[in-house]
């Protein structure tokens, strides 16, 4: 897959240093990955969740959540917000 918004990636990195080795391991993970389909990707990620229209991924055991739109057909994930969970749970994000 490639990953439209690694610049949002970097700079979550380096706001979030804790979370720098866990979004380098999802960011390797998914440019491996060939997903068609959301039932390939829980394969991967057992703990992602669908919400219209985006694809949620808990990060550094669900203290962050990484929000990307998924193009299976183009194999593209477009890196939408990164955000403390606590940011998340208020739900402006959506």
């Amino acid at each position: 897959m490639r990953i439209v918004g690694q610049v949002a990636l970097q700079k979550a990195a380096l706001k979030h240093g804790d979370a720098a080795n866990a979004l380098a391991m999802w960011r390797m993970a998914v440019t491996a990955a060939a997903w068609t389909n959301l039932a390939q990707l829980k394969a991967d990620f057992p703990s992602a969740d669908y919400v219209p229209p985006f694809t949620v991924f808990n990060v550094k055991e669900n203290k962050y959540r990484l929000i990307a739109v998924i193009d299976y057909a183009e194999r593209v994930v477009v890196v939408r917000s990164f955000l403390t969970h606590a940011t998340y749970s208020k739900g402006r994000w959506k």
